[in-house]
């Protein structure tokens, strides 16, 4: 099956290293799903940075609670494409289904962390997303993207950053119900009576 000698989760976890066989293990955890989940988590843990970056994609999909605490230790992974995956996966409801997204008091303290001091311009527009979806109710996260707008080095942070504060193309689209725009930067609460 698949062409590989072995064919078990933990198998397939490990020929995410392997340039040649990535796609294949890859797409085959992904349709065994929640089955696959053990070997995964397991493999965030893999002395090769592609397996741990691999299981951050993987866990955006098939991420469950359990599953969260581990995503959040790989914000800080040594190697930026595993910083990168793990950012995004926090960051992405797109992908997971009816699975609860982390809450700010796990992942806001560490997205303002990499988005104010991580070295790589890539990681630091990630953790711009993540600090991004709590921009609408939280004073931190609109501070730390206000600063990061104007301060960064990258051109493309700054942009990303801006989309997220109050006036931003992202912040205004996605404003939450009850909030309506007055004017360009300015929202207020309406009421209902």
């Amino acid at each position: 099956m698949l062409g590989f000698v072995r064919t078990d989760n933990n198998a397939l976890v490990a020929c995410l290293g392997d340039p040649q066989r990535t796609v294949a293990a890859y797409r085959e955890l992904l349709r065994r799903g929640t089955n696959a989940l053990s070997a995964v988590r397991a493999g965030l843990y893999d002395e090769n940075p592609a397996v741990r970056e691999d299981c951050c994609r993987l866990l955006d999909h098939l991420v469950d609670m359990e599953s969260m605490d581990a995503l959040v230790t790989m914000v800080d992974d040594p190697d930026s494409r595993v910083r990168i995956a793990a950012f995004h996966a926090l960051a992405c409801d797109r992908c997971k289904g009816d699975t609860c997204a982390p809450g700010a008091d796990r992942v806001l303290e560490p997205a303002l962390r990499h988005l104010a001091s991580d070295p790589d311009p890539h990681v630091r527009a990630r953790a711009a997303e993540l600090v991004g979806k709590f921009a609408h109710f939280d004073a931190r996260a609109v501070a730390g993207l206000h600063e990061s707008r104007t301060g960064d080095p990258d051109p493309a942070v700054r942009k990303k950053a801006g989309w997220f504060v109050p006036g931003g193309t992202i912040y205004e689209r996605t404003l939450p119900p009850g909030v309506q725009k007055t004017r360009p930067g300015r929202t207020r609460v309406m009421r209902s009576r």
